[in-house]
């Protein structure tokens, strides 16, 4: 008897691709999780469950999972928290099956071994993943071209500059030709669902569902977040339109007049609309998210000033570093050298 879908669940739609996980010569698939330091561990934890409820349901081992260091030490997790078990990557059978888990400064971890043993992975037809901002190490390798990939919201704007030529959607999780992407976080316990329901069945997924305390699986459309309008209360379509074209456009901002020319709205409307949900002026408040995105950048890249205020729509340098003073009260360079301590 075919399993139904809980009423008011997402529903859950036919596997787009065969499967996609190769299994080991025994028939039972292991994936494999490179750990980086400062990697998340809820996004490691959330992938490795359901494959744990998936053999518990099954009465027999469909799936392993292993953790792999680079050298076999324990690495410690951005909650600083460290498994007990942690295997050489050196010192194990080829993984057919590699996601890499990292999060926070991806950037700081990428030595020449771990991009040479990936490429090596590569090479040996592996299926290469990336949970949260692993996929920062899979593209320092050269391993995303062609592919379009996802990763967490809030390291979007830094891998862009990084990596521009790289195509980033805003799903949960990118299926593709040997790569898989996941947005980190819970969504990799929907990646990780619907890459069962494709190797194991849909009745399966759906009682791995129920053990989860879950409605369902999420599709990989998705959003990855909360969105300004939802954050503010704010229901006025013409104000969320403007909203979005702000987020869009924060390299080369628009002005006020398109913004409301955009929105079918005369300008001394979107005034008054900004005043009334915002409390400030558009000019304002689009100022604020482009100074937000520049701290971001900061924090997260070594682009130099210059770039970085480039990168969020100012024309000079000096214009940038008056205006990021005025809104933090400390320079750019005194912004990146507060984090870097």
């Amino acid at each position: 008897m075919q399993a139904s879908i809980p009423t008011g669940t997402a529903a859950i739609s036919p596997a787009p691709v065969p499967p996609i996980l190769h299994p080991d010569d025994d028939g039972v698939i292991t994936v494999s999780f490179l750990l980086l330091p400062e990697y998340a561990m809820v996004s490691l934890l959330s992938a490795i469950e359901p494959l744990r409820i998936a053999n518990r349901l099954a009465g027999r081992e469909l799936y392993r999972w292993q953790c792999l260091s680079e050298n076999g030490q324990a690495v410690v997790a951005s909650n600083q928290m460290a498994l007990q078990q942690h295997l050489d990557m050196h010192a194990v059978d080829t993984p057919r099956n590699l996601f890499v888990n990292a999060s926070f400064h991806p950037e700081r971890h990428q030595s020449r071994e771990l991009i040479d043993w990936l490429r090596r992975l590569n090479r040996r037809d592996s299926l290469l993943g990336a949970l949260d901002t692993g996929c920062y190490l899979l593209a320092r390798a050269g391993l995303l071209k062609g592919h379009s990939i996802t990763l967490h919201w809030e390291a979007v704007p830094a891998f862009q500059e990084t990596y521009p030529d790289i195509l980033i959607s805003p799903e949960l999780f990118e299926i593709g030709r040997n790569r898989i992407t996941c947005a980190g976080g819970t969504a990799a316990t929907d990646m990780m669902l619907h890459l069962i329901q494709q190797q194991s069945g849909t009745a399966l997924a759906l009682q791995i569902c129920d053990q989860c305390i879950k409605n369902g699986i999420r599709p990989p459309s998705d959003r990855q977040r909360i969105g300004l309008p939802r954050q503010l209360n704010i229901h006025h379509p013409r104000l969320i339109r403007v909203l979005a074209l702000m987020e869009q456009h924060l390299e080369t901002p628009l002005t006020p007049a398109e913004l409301a020319s955009s929105a079918f709205i005369s300008l001394r409307q979107l005034e008054r609309l900004c005043r009334r949900y915002l409390a400030a002026s558009p000019s304002a408040y689009y100022l604020k998210l482009r100074l937000e995105r520049a701290r971001q950048l900061l924090q997260e890249t070594d682009l130099s000033v210059c770039e970085v205020g480039s990168a969020c729509g100012f024309i000079s340098a000096s214009g940038f570093c008056r205006s990021y003073r005025r809104h933090f009260d400390m320079t750019p360079g005194e912004q990146r050298r507060r984090g870097a301590a």
